[in-house]
């Protein structure tokens, strides 16, 4: 089992960066896919990046890709999310997720574990 803890949410204006990080203590985070979701009220949370293991693949939700970025360093058990040109759009609770399977999945039942979210503003 593993626990995640996000942090790095904030407040920033339309333009600009943010980078999250996501902690995960108990089983090494080297044996998880991981991934990012998100979730706005009244919404479904949806797949925003995704993983492998080793950090060789990533994956995107056409509406970031280009200007977000997931990575992962697996020796500090650490997954980030570094957000550039912020849009009003991309306001949302920011959730990390591990899932026990072996390939990028964008469902939300596909993951195991569930960090508690960090949210994330951003003003126009």
């Amino acid at each position: 089992q593993v626990q995640l803890v996000e942090s790095g949410g904030g407040l920033v204006q339309a333009g600009g960066s943010l980078r999250l990080s996501c902690a995960a203590s108990g089983r090494t985070a080297s044996n998880y896919v991981m991934g990012w979701f998100r979730q706005v009220p009244g919404k479904e949370r949806e797949f925003v990046a995704g993983i492998t293991r080793s950090g060789g693949s990533t994956y995107y939700a056409d509406s970031v890709k280009g200007r977000f970025t997931i990575a992962r360093d697996n020796a500090k058990n650490t997954l980030f999310l570094q957000m550039n040109s912020l849009k009003p759009e991309d306001t949302a609770v920011y959730y990390c997720a591990a899932s026990n399977g072996v390939v990028v999945r964008t469902l939300l039942r596909s993951y195991d574990y569930w960090g508690q979210g960090t949210q994330v503003t951003v003003s126009s």
